[in-house]
């Protein structure tokens, strides 16, 4: 036993173990083509072992022809592993060199892929034994070398210049460690490995290639720094468990629940609290169409939209729903998702947090509940303010109804009652109710408590009928109320009643604010804009004495009145009716007298009904 026998094959032992552990990683991590790379590299050695040891004991000249073939396709080999290591776990360098080294290499390995090998030698003219200390002997040969290898070594200097060139860009980009271990151990020691190697063809120096011995440092070194990755990966992912306990911690402390849906594998994770919310067990396997079918049946279409949505935009996700229990609970959630596209081996997947916000959505109710009562109540506070005025409205067509009916009395009881005119005294009869009618109407559909019925409305129509409500009481107070709505302007979208209470409520207070005006100036205006392809706005604007400065900004506020005898509920009622129609009010002072208020509704998009 000497040396050889026993150094061979610790080496080939270590790049077998080295590129079994890497090739174990490689499979099973992501990104994993360096660690796979790596481990081809390290098996192409192991065998380039192989060969070496075996040529060195070769017996004849025929069998060392044949080594030097396999060795030379191993070296070959071994520089176009080496290239893509270096291309993929630098991520830098010069595409043109990292693919002309192994072509130069691979091109002057055609001269041993002929019948006769001749990319080393030509011919071989005879082999000897030569010593070595330890007692070992290795074989080595003489002949007439072939010009053909000096092409293939052209390929291991483009392979070191390729290396150099990666190296020094990846020092520049700061990581300086692994450009400094790897990079300068893969040049310094081909280099070292490639001129013993062309020393030994030339058969300046009579030695067994030492070639595996040279890429022992190699790979030593860059498998630790695979291992460092390995290393940073393993504490990556302990710090991520931790960070994650964190976060899950959080969010169970504030009632969160954290969901991940991966789109590619239709497969939704959750966290304890919102499988609890969904009402999940831990242990089932839950994918997107089981969460659909737990929201509301009214709320599916809404939720798998605006998902479908976030999908095409890659963009994020709200909502709020409602989630049908088991046991027929039913539970309010508000959700937050954000989209990840498919990147870096990663499936497209989609994040996101879900909280219940029942008692939220209760609490919104009934407050709900309670404005509608605060604000049928300024309904009937409205009506009693204007009662005479539509008590006279009332008796106008009442009082002529009775004395049509007198009239025809008297017509029926003559000898020859007058038809024609009792049929006129019917028609005017007739007409005298309708009006009656309407007025009563009106009234009934503006004390009706109810909630909000939102449909399209003509501006004009809306506005028309709210001054035919208040034209009884604006006759009694000799103030003009005009419409300036122009035609062509958009329906918009919300509750007839409702919004005739905001143009009621203002108009009133522009009639309060003109009560000590001359009645030649007593006039109010409504007129509507249109704001934009989605906004209408509606503006009353009277020539009172307008409102102090230092009130303007407190108009709105609950139980605060400019008005002597005011509740100080009138404004409230209209902002929060606006606002429930998705629009804002607001009341400027005009430039030279008076007040005007202005509100924006929605616009009906084309084609509504």
């Amino acid at each position: 036993m000497t040396w050889m026998t026993i150094a061979y094959p610790m080496a080939i032992g270590a790049y077998v173990t080295m590129a079994l552990i890497h090739l174990r990683t490689g499979l099973h991590r992501a990104p994993g083509q360096a660690y796979l790379l790596f481990s081809f590299n390290a098996l192409v050695v192991a065998v380039y072992a192989c060969f070496e040891l075996a040529l060195a004991c070769a017996e004849n000249p025929a069998q060392y022809l044949a080594l030097l073939r396999w060795l030379d396709i191993m070296a070959a080999l071994q520089v176009v592993t080496t290239a893509a290591f270096v291309w993929v776990f630098f991520g830098t360098g010069r595409k043109w060199l990292a693919l002309l080294a192994p072509a130069v290499t691979c091109l002057a390995l055609i001269a041993d892929l002929l019948p006769q090998p001749k990319l080393v030698f030509l011919q071989i003219t005879g082999i000897r034994r030569v010593p070595t200390f330890g007692g070992a002997t290795y074989t080595v040969a003489d002949g007439v070398t072939s010009p053909w290898n000096a092409m293939f070594y052209l390929g291991v200097f483009l392979l070191v210049v390729f290396v150099a060139d990666a190296s020094v860009t990846l020092w520049r980009q700061g990581a300086r460690r692994r450009a400094g271990v790897v990079g300068g151990a893969i040049t310094l020691f081909v280099l070292a490995g490639g001129a013993q190697a062309a020393l030994v063809d030339t058969g300046i120096l009579r030695t067994p290639y030492l070639l595996s011995f040279a890429y022992l440092a190699i790979l030593a070194a860059m498998g630790m720094e695979l291992s460092a990755d390995v290393l940073r990966a393993a504490q990556l992912a302990q710090d991520l468990r931790e960070s994650e306990a964190r976060m899950s911690l959080a969010s169970e402390a504030a009632g969160f629940g954290v969901w991940m849906w991966s789109i590619a594998r239709n497969q939704v994770w959750g966290s304890a609290r919102w499988l609890e919310l969904f009402g999940f067990a831990p242990d089932v396997t839950v994918d997107f169409e089981k969460v659909i079918q737990r929201i509301h049946p009214d709320d599916r279409e809404t939720v798998e939209r605006e998902v479908q949505r976030a999908l095409a935009d890659h963009s994020d996700y709200a909502g709020e729903y409602r989630v049908l229990l088991p046991d027929n609970t039913l539970r309010w959630i508000a959700a937050r998702g954000r989209m990840y596209p498919a990147a870096h081996d990663k499936p497209a997947r989609m994040l996101g947090t879900a909280i219940d916000v029942t008692e939220r959505k209760q609490a919104e109710q009934e407050i709900a509940a309670q404005r509608e009562e605060v604000s049928h109540l300024s309904r009937v506070t409205t009506l009693g303010e204007i009662s005479g005025s539509l008590a006279h409205e009332l008796n106008q067509p009442l009082g002529a109804m009775l004395v049509n009916t007198d009239s025809a009395q008297l017509h029926l009881q003559r000898p020859t009652p007058n038809l024609d005119a009792v049929r006129a005294i019917l028609a005017d009869i007739h007409t005298d109710g309708l009006r009656a009618g309407e007025i009563i109407h009106g009234m009934r559909a503006f004390l009706r408590r109810k909630e909000l019925e939102m449909q399209p409305l003509e501006v004009g129509l809306l506005a028309g009928e709210a001054v035919k409500l208040i034209s009884a009481n604006a006759a009694t107070r000799k103030t003009t109320v005009g419409l300036e709505i122009p035609p062509g302007l958009p329906r918009v979208t919300g509750d007839r009643v409702h919004l005739q209470q905001v143009l009621l409520n203002l108009l009133v207070n522009g009639m309060d604010a003109m009560s000590n005006c001359p009645v030649a100036d007593r006039r109010i205006t409504i007129r509507a804009s249109r704001l934009d392809p989605h906004k209408v706005e509606i503006a009353v604007s009277d020539a009172g004495v307008g409102i102090p400065p230092g009130e303007l900004d407190r108009v709105f506020t609950p139980f605060h009145t400019t008005k002597q005898g005011g509740l100080g509920l009138g404004l409230p009622i209209c902002r929060s009716i606006v606002e429930a129609h998705g629009g804002s009010i607001s009341i400027n002072n005009n430039p030279d007298r008076g007040a005007t208020a202005r509100f924006s509704l929605a616009a009906c998009v084309e084609g509504q009904a």
